[in-house]
């Protein structure tokens, strides 16, 4: 039998092995400079990966497929900057190609929010052309805009575990090393844009601070002054484009008295002599809320929420309070106060607190008898234990609904907070043929409520209003209760008429309530029916 080596000696030859650069290995100072890079690169990725989506919003919405392209798109660039990273630092582990690819990267992030607007216009436009809808749109935009920065820095994490590595028998506490310091800089990445830059100086100087922030840790660390002075440049031209280039509004109107982001949404007011005053949230296919200070009634879906209480079966005297998820503006609230009465207790919820404010300084949301909650409505029902004769949902994200606001679970809750007499009533959005979205809501309110009525709005609007009641009634009850009230009798006079809704086979719930994949269906079904139609 032959002799076997001693296992102390092994380790001591393999601790010989060269560093894997194959020139001397890296200090401790210049260590920490290359995690210091890959902890700033993590938090960058994270951050474009956010402020992304809110270049998508005004254009695409914020709905679950927009963040899926988003995410997924990300992952995609990232996975092939790992491939070329790995493969490029075995053939130049070098410490100024790591910084090169670092600067050039950080100066196309700077470059993102400048050409921004006309490729999502070119996107916008694919959505009619391509007649893909939302998703082939969004994909074109953000296919142009992040892959080339995005995967030059998915090329940092292989890259500095080729350079940190100047012991085999280190390597996997190096390799665990850059991840942890990345993935960490990812986690600041997640909340910095979201809780502080974004709400504070806007996506474009978001872009800017983390473009700004990865060159001058290049212009640091490189070791060669034309890459120095190269950097210096480069950030020179985007402190320049920032302080020259007039952003302009993101999407111009007519009549734009101010837009701006909050931390959850893209926002504009836009004021028109014959319209009113709107507010037009994200990609701005609706109007959130209306005012016009010479007219109460809007001749839109919030009209049709003031039937609630008489569908009820109550009387106009009898409405004593009002909830409604999805304040925005106010206008459901101003009408309810001026035609019921100031003592009508409303509590307003809208999960955003700057639409609360617009509503406030824009759209005189100043009634004395509201009370506003800047939360989710959901949650808003489950922590109080009062009772309303209205529970109003008017939270859309047009085109969609979020989907825990429309389950069964939903439902039950907010029945539990009706009095004897009250109403659920949902603004539910259609095309002028598909009623799917309208059939699914009422089927799940059915599932709930003794009796549900539909109410479709005239020709020009896509909306429906849905009614969760108590009591039964008919389109003539209702018409004849709005007698001797001015305002509710010019709403009752239009022709509309009250169809009840008898059937509960399609229930959503929280656990399955697909509500965006058939939203996205109906609008890819829409687009369709224009192409051929224009065809044609």
């Amino acid at each position: 039998m032959g002799l076997r080596r001693p296992p102390t000696e092994l380790r001591n030859r393999v601790a010989s092995i060269p560093s894997p650069s194959g020139e001397q290995p890296l200090g401790t100072a210049r260590v920490w400079l290359v995690l210091t890079i890959a902890f700033f690169s993590g938090m960058s990725v994270l951050g474009v990966e956010i402020s992304a989506s809110r270049l998508l919003a005004p254009f695409f919405g914020t709905s679950i497929i927009i963040w899926a392209v988003v995410i997924g798109l990300t992952l995609l660039y990232l996975s092939i900057g790992y491939w070329i990273g790995g493969r490029l630092a075995d053939r130049r582990p070098y410490e100024n190609t790591l910084f090169h690819i670092v600067g050039i990267a950080s100066f196309l992030v700077g470059l993102i929010p400048f050409f921004s607007k006309p490729v999502l216009s070119v996107s916008s436009q694919a959505i009619a052309s391509l007649n893909g809808g939302l998703f082939f749109g969004s994909l074109v935009g953000v296919l142009l805009l992040l892959a080339v920065p995005l995967t030059m820095l998915g090329m940092v994490s292989p890259f500095a575990i080729r350079l940190v590595t100047s012991d085999v028998q280190q390597a996997g506490k190096r390799a665990g090393q850059v991840f942890a310091v990345s993935t960490v800089g990812s986690i600041c990445g997640a909340f910095l844009p979201v809780l502080l830059l974004i709400p504070t100086v806007g996506t474009r100087s978001t872009f800017l601070i983390f473009a700004v922030l990865l060159l001058g840790l290049a212009i640091i660390a490189t070791s060669r002054l034309p890459r120095r002075l190269l950097y210096a440049a480069l950030m020179a031209i985007l402190i320049v484009l920032w302080i020259a280039v007039d952003p302009g509004p993101v999407r111009p109107a007519e009549g734009l008295l101010v837009e701006g982001e909050s931390a959850l949404q893209f926002f504009q007011v836009i004021d028109s002599p014959t319209i009113g005053r709107r507010l037009v949230l994200n990609e701005g296919i609706g109007t959130h809320s209306i005012y016009h200070p010479d007219r109460l009634l809007t001749h839109g879906p919030w009209d049709y929420f003031l039937l609630a209480p008489i569908i009820g079966g109550q009387k106009p005297d009898e409405v004593d309070s009002l909830l409604i998820i999805g304040l925005g503006g106010g206008t459901v609230s101003k009408q309810y106060t001026q035609i019921f009465g100031d003592d009508v207790a409303i509590d307003g919820v809208e999960i955003d607190d700057r639409v609360i404010d617009l509503g406030r300084k824009y759209f005189d949301m100043n009634e004395p008898n509201l009370k506003t909650y800047a939360e989710d409505g959901r949650t808003f029902l489950q922590r109080v234990d009062r009772r309303y004769d209205v529970i109003a949902v008017d939270a859309y994200r047009q085109p969609y609904i979020p989907f825990h606001l429309v389950t069964q679970e939903f439902f039950i809750s907010a029945r539990d907070h009706l009095t004897d007499k009250g109403v659920v009533a949902l603004n539910a959005g259609r095309t002028a043929t598909d009623f799917r979205l309208v059939e699914v809501l009422s089927e799940t309110m059915r599932s709930v409520f003794p009796h549900v009525y539909v109410i479709d709005l005239p020709s020009g609007f896509n909306n429906s209003l849905v009614y969760g009641s108590l009591t039964p009634i008919t389109g003539d009850q209702v018409r004849a209760g709005t007698v001797g009230v001015p305002f509710l009798a010019e709403v009752a006079a239009r022709p509309w008429e009250l169809r009840e809704v008898n059937r509960a086979e399609t229930v959503y719930t929280d656990d399955l309530a697909p509500v965006e994949r058939l939203i996205d269906d109906i609008v890819v079904r829409e687009a369709l029916h224009g192409a051929t139609g224009r065809d044609r």
